[in-house]
């Protein structure tokens, strides 16, 4: 007799005869109700700053399937965590396109992890938008025709924050960052544009202590013996807050001007708590200040499914996930040459502004915020900001080729 139970049985049997028979289809045969997009993070690694960027491309994610995703096709997103190692995302990268056929990746956070993924794109002629990554190397001088980045690079931000060093006119500068690909990146960008704003300034020390692994003691005597008039830094996570600390307790900072790249990001200001430093020149996000109503929206609409503000990483992830969006809207294909075509010259209106994609060197024009720190209400925060368009410190799309392979 056959009932309910066989007729589902044999439904599921169809269905995965012909997910099979789909699998074997190029892209643009795929069944047109679901796009599948990979996702790679490092989720377990640096939980701080990634469950707030799943957080806000799930929202994303949600929003425009509910509004019928593209031309009625709904985005299915696999997301794996990479556990901050290469060679895992290279495995799940792999997983992702071949097992999963999915249309395009995106996402990683480390440097080093975004190169891996991005030399991956190019050898098996995938779509990448690096969500994350913060190093130069990724559209400059390791760039390719698969890889696209987001978030404004460390040219970009350290670029910001010189601008606004050299109005100190501090002679004497020390800096310390991680020493891997982001951190000699920030630091090389920061020394050129100081350097360019202030022909006279000197490098008295650099420190490069290990990421995550800092020795704050010996690396706070190093930069107090060196006597600078000012310090640059790109410490981050746990390890910026061994070095505030250590920095304090020992009277580093006293008297001295800081710069510190990404501090203000609530993900790292706020767990410094009372021991926030003042005064610091930083990018970060004061979330809790932009009034724009295009942010005001993204931001409520956060608070209400998650019970808090967005951090930095909310507004990537929502980000990266509108220009995943955007670009298979533009594209009205699946097709990856299609995918690359769509990519170059991508605009998208964000909570943080309209960026877009630059055809030159696929650096998107998002921005950043620039400012000091303090206290706000009690609470650490970033003071005196305002909203820095990543396209103003770019070189020109002509200059930026020269620097690609």
């Amino acid at each position: 007799m056959i009932n309910r139970r066989h007729i589902l049985a044999a439904s599921a049997a169809l269905a995965l005869v012909g997910g099979t028979m789909a699998g074997l289809m190029p892209q643009a045969a795929v069944a047109a109700d679901v796009i599948k997009v990979g996702e790679i993070n490092s989720y377990t690694r640096l939980p701080a700053f990634t469950i707030p960027y799943r957080n806000g491309w799930q929202m994303a994610l949600e929003e425009a399937n509910k509004a019928g995703g593209i031309n009625g096709a709904q985005i299915e997103v696999i997301s794996r965590d990479d556990t901050g190692d290469p060679a895992t995302a290279l495995r799940i990268a792999q997983e992702l396109v071949k097992k999963d056929q999915v249309t395009l990746l995106f996402g990683t956070f480390f440097s080093h992890i975004g190169l891996a993924v991005s030399d991956f794109a190019k050898q098996k002629k995938t779509l990448f938008i690096a969500a994350e990554p913060l190093t130069d190397a990724l559209v400059w001088s390791k760039g390719n025709d698969y890889t696209y980045r987001l978030r404004p690079s460390t040219h970009m931000q350290a670029a910001m924050l010189a601008e606004q060093a050299a109005k100190l006119g501090k002679k004497k500068w020390a800096t310390i960052a991680p020493n891997y690909a982001y951190g000699k990146d920030a630091v090389k960008a920061f020394k050129a544009e100081l350097t360019k704003r202030q022909p006279d300034v000197e490098w008295v020390t650099e420190q490069w202590p290990t990421l995550f692994k800092i020795d704050a003691g010996s690396t706070v005597r190093a930069l107090e013996a060196a006597k600078p008039d000012a310090i640059y830094n790109v410490t981050f996570g746990g390890d910026l807050a061994k070095f505030v600390r250590e920095g304090s307790l020992r009277y580093l900072f006293d008297g001295r001007a800081v710069a510190s790249l990404l501090t203000g990001e609530p993900e790292y200001l706020t767990p410094l708590g009372k021991e926030t430093p003042k005064d610091w020149i930083v990018t970060g996000y004061p979330a809790e200040q932009i009034e724009t109503p295009e942010h005001k929206a993204f931001a409520d609409a956060y608070k209400a499914k998650f019970s808090e503000l967005p951090k930095a990483g909310a507004l990537v992830g929502y980000n990266a996930m509108l220009s995943v969006i955007e670009v298979l809207k533009k594209a009205k294909s699946t097709k990856t040459e299609d995918l690359l075509a769509a990519m170059d010259g991508l605009t998208v209106e964000a909570p943080s502004g309209a960026f877009t994609y630059r055809a030159g060197d696929h650096q998107a024009t998002m921005g950043a915020y620039v400012g000091r720190t303090g206290f706000l209400n009690g609470k650490p925060a970033m003071l005196d900001w305002s909203y820095a368009d990543g396209a103003d410190y770019l070189p020109s799309e002509e200059e930026a080729k020269k620097l690609r392979p």
